[in-house]
């Protein structure tokens, strides 16, 4: 505890460290304010009734950062950009172009494949933005709107959710870790009083042994993200030994941290972006007024209501894109030239391409326990309700993962920081 009180005067201590922390909770705090600003025409009980009887929105409601609580202009959140982001890396899985402008332009090419991320956001928010009205009026949350009514709070959402996208954006340049994540952090944190009361409201004396298991899982959630966020395979690297002017270089053995989760928490927002996108895009062709059409959408949506169809597809979808998000970022080949122009080589394990193909087993067998974890703690939720019946379990494995990721991640720039300017 003194440890951190003393970070905490350091921090406040460095003129160039204050300035950062101050500049995130100004951002957060104009964040939060916008979040309470709701469009016109909705019905607050009804809303909240829909968001309880509905554990997906519940989970999407934590990563829009609450604004989906109150329908606020920017109840989309930073979801946009995500899904804009997933179909970008897709791409990059089918064109040499775009796999080469991320990989391998360094920073001026993944500046230009941000923009595209960008362009692509403003057509995916509209989307999303009249596929959530479209939904809600159905549900009686929000009042019948006419074509003018119903226009202006799509462009006011999609204004709000491009807004909060560059608010992130600044906060990653100007600020201290990633600011779409540091958002979604804020968005969980702010939800803890309501999370609280709604426990205390639903307290009965003879669910007591499910609250202690409940708080006995929530520990060890805790306790299992930790050690697998931090948890590294070591692969033992050897620098071979050089001889130049008469003095002997090289020789040192180091090994290469091939993280246990790389992905962190990014296959959980991808799984949940992706879930998303067909129900929004139904709910907006079924306006058409095509019976067929209306028809599939209303039995994708009671499907998404059943919670164990549900935590299965979430499931599948996350493992997939843990897999999929190490493929994109992770490349073994790369690694393998970047090893063999240094004069390094593995134990055991010829230069070039056999060492690529080493890389690839090795990150291949850490990626499936990585894909298990991210994939159980996705679905405890869920599936908890599901079992339990509780309806105030809205915040569980994913939010505890992203709380402690984020936490984690501040730790350790402020930690490097401060080392830094020791130095």
């Amino acid at each position: 505890m003194s440890n951190i009180i003393q970070k905490i005067k350091h921090i406040f201590q460095d003129s160039s460290l204050r300035k950062q922390v101050l500049f995130v909770f100004a951002a957060l705090a104009i964040f939060r304010l916008l979040s309470v600003v709701p469009i016109p025409g909705v019905n607050q009980a009804a809303l909240s009734q829909f968001l309880n009887n509905n554990q997906f929105f519940g989970l999407l409601n934590m990563f829009s950062g609450g604004g989906l609580s109150t329908l606020s202009i920017v109840m989309l959140g930073v979801g946009p950009y995500i899904t804009a982001s997933i179909i970008m890396q897709l791409f990059t899985m089918m064109s040499p172009k775009l796999k080469a402008m991320y990989q391998e332009e360094g920073a001026a090419g993944r500046m230009k494949f941000s923009q595209y991320s960008r362009l692509l956001t403003v057509p995916l928010a509209f989307a999303q933005a009249f596929g959530f009205i479209v939904l809600l009026q159905r549900q009686g949350v929000v009042l019948e709107l006419g074509t003018f009514a119903l226009l202006t709070n799509v462009i006011t959402i999609v204004a709000g959710s491009m807004l909060l996208m560059w608010i992130g954006e600044i906060m990653t340049e100007f600020g201290i870790g990633n600011g779409l994540s540091a958002i979604i952090f804020a968005g969980i944190v702010a939800s803890l009083p309501q999370f609280i009361s709604q426990a205390y409201f639903a307290f009965q004396a003879e669910q007591i042994p499910v609250y202690i298991v409940l708080g006995a899982l929530a520990l060890f959630t805790i306790f299992a993200v930790v050690l697998i966020t931090e948890a590294e395979r070591p692969v033992p690297v050897t620098y071979a030994k050089q001889v130049r002017g008469g003095n002997t270089y090289g020789g040192a053995s180091t090994y290469l941290p091939l993280r246990l989760n790389q992905a962190g928490v990014i296959p959980i927002i991808f799984a949940l972006s992706i879930l998303l996108l067909p129900q929004m895009v139904l709910n907006m062709l079924s306006y058409l007024g095509n019976a067929t059409i209306a028809s599939i959408s209303i039995a994708v949506n009671s499907f998404m209501q059943n919670q164990w169809y549900y935590a299965g597809i979430y499931f599948l979808f996350v493992f997939f894109f843990t897999y999929f998000y190490t493929a994109v970022t992770f490349d073994p080949k790369s690694i393998s030239e970047n090893l063999q122009k240094n004069g390094a080589f593995i134990l055991g394990v010829r230069p070039g391409e056999p060492t690529a193909e080493y890389l690839g087993k090795v990150v291949t067998r850490i990626t499936l326990v990585g894909a298990l974890y991210l994939g159980i703690i996705a679905v405890l939720p869920p599936v908890i309700h599901a079992i339990t019946g509780l309806q105030f379990l809205t915040i569980g494995g994913t939010a505890l993962l992203i709380v402690v990721s984020v936490v984690l991640d501040v730790m350790k720039k402020v930690n490097a920081q401060l080392s830094m300017r020791e130095y």
